[in-house]
């Protein structure tokens, strides 16, 4: 069985005092700085930008496809177009981060996703909506891998799932935002300069970051001894920064089976999260006969659902750790759990009359659901060792290939059944096969460095 390099990402030891967020004994007078909390704010803020500007869409949908004279079909591309870009370039994007450093990496993904949410309130047409919908992606694509490549260099290792379920949380509540402001929004002027508002919070994300942000402790003058040693304990005394990057073993990679159960279980999440992202407010709207406006307000339900289960995700698959060091129990322990709970209650919501109960059987279901996202985020770090972003790009890659692929197969759906309810056992299915792929995924097999 391989393992993670000892003297940078240990995963098999019981977690040690220093990694508990307490000074090490040799330095009893240290008070250690708190930019490690810095950086997972910032990491957590790109992550709300990012959702904020991709899930408007979802609920300006039905507003630019009357305005544009969209079809239905039409406008289920326009949805998923993002997500063709996103996904392809998962692993290029990711690895620029892991050669050229996370901080100006992060810019600039931050600035283009901005560019792209500015395009899409000047498109006249579909064309140029695609258009915009493929620079977001491409601009958004390394946005993640590189955040959990600075996670791994800022955070000690029994806080890392939490970290993952903060940036989970700073998705949720940019799709939160998006959902309950971009209705109002269109209410009070015209879709396209919804778009161009949204646009403002990532240009100037990116200028604090450039500012702030260094790519490892040892690089950051504000960043005392004490701290080091709680990052890093085995190491606390190592400039990580001056060890050049190895060289990345696709053959181990592709062949570990972890990953390919990971990416097994991704892809039934991200399909199963793109529903809700993207033709919730409409099947609201086709099946209850919900306003646009409140159709929002109930997609931000499911969201905050979402919200919450990313976060006592962190929580809970940390406390596993701590309390057993049993890296399987804390990740497909907790993956298996919540995404067969999660198809239990969408199966349910499907018999379910009242469109308020079922919309929270559904948020109920996304919270379990998101308690899954932490560990997989995790899990690529406990795998992937010196080479996160590209494991991380592999696992995104499948899921997001998914999520563009989920727009288009409802569109269809609906196309061939005229029949919006079908929807609900479909992704009941989904998850349930979701949570058979993590029962199979097992974070000890780990990459090796060559």
């Amino acid at each position: 069985m391989n393992k993670h390099p000892t003297n940078k990402h240990p995963t098999n030891k019981h977690p040690s005092q220093a990694d508990k967020d307490e000074i090490p004994n040799e330095m009893p007078f240290a008070r250690p700085t708190q930019v490690r909390h810095e950086v997972l704010i910032l990491l957590t803020l790109a992550a709300a930008i990012a959702y904020l500007t991709r899930n408007a869409v979802g609920v300006g949908e039905s507003t630019i496809r009357e305005d544009l004279g969209l079809s239905l079909r039409q406008s289920g591309w326009f949805m998923a177009a993002f997500f063709w870009s996103y996904a392809a370039l998962q692993v290029p994007s990711g690895s620029l981060a892991h050669r050229f450093g996370t901080r100006f990496a992060m810019v600039a993904f931050a600035c283009g996703g901005s560019i792209a949410a500015v395009t899409i309130g000047l498109a006249p047409a579909l064309w140029l909506l695609v258009a915009a919908q493929l620079l977001m992606g491409a601009t958004q694509a390394g946005l993640f891998p590189a955040s959990c490549f600075a996670i791994s260099h800022w955070t000690p290792l029994a806080r890392r799932t939490l970290a993952c379920g903060a940036l989970a949380v700073g998705m949720q509540v940019g799709a939160i935002v998006a959902s309950l402001a971009t209705g109002n929004l269109i209410a009070l002027m015209h879709w396209r300069w919804v778009f161009a508002l949204f646009a403002v919070p990532g240009f100037v994300w990116a200028a604090v970051f450039l500012v702030r942000f260094r790519n490892h402790p040892a690089d950051d003058p504000k960043v005392n001894q004490a701290e080091r040693a709680i990052i890093h304990p085995e190491m606390p005394s190592v400039d990580l920064h001056t060890t050049p990057s190895p060289p990345t073993p696709w053959k181990s990679i592709l062949e570990n089976p972890a990953i390919w159960f990971l990416c097994g279980q991704q892809i039934c999440r991200a399909a199963g999260y793109m529903f809700f992202a993207s033709w919730f407010p409409t099947f609201l709207q086709e099946t209850r006969g919900v306003s646009v406006q409140n159709s929002g307000y109930l997609q931000a339900l499911v969201f905050a659902g979402i919200l919450a289960g990313s976060f006592l995700g962190g929580l809970l698959t940390d406390w596993i750790w701590q309390r057993t060091g049993n890296l399987r129990l804390s990740r497909s322990g907790v993956g298996t759990t919540f995404l067969f709970g999660c198809a239990v209650l969408i199966l349910l919501a499907w018999f379910v009359e009242s469109t308020l109960l079922a919309v929270v059987l559904l948020a109920i279901g996304s919270l379990l659901a998101a308690m899954a996202g932490p560990c997989a985020s995790a899990a690529t770090i406990d795998i992937g060792g010196d080479h996160v972003p590209q494991v991380y790009g592999i696992m995104n890659m499948s899921g997001n290939f998914a999520a563009a692929a989920c727009p288009i197969l409802i569109a269809e759906i609906f196309e061939w059944t005229s029949n919006w309810t079908v929807v609900l056992l479909l992704f009941a299915a989904i998850y349930l096969v979701g949570s058979i792929c993590w029962a199979m995924v097992d974070c000890r097999q780990t990459i090796e460095s060559r």
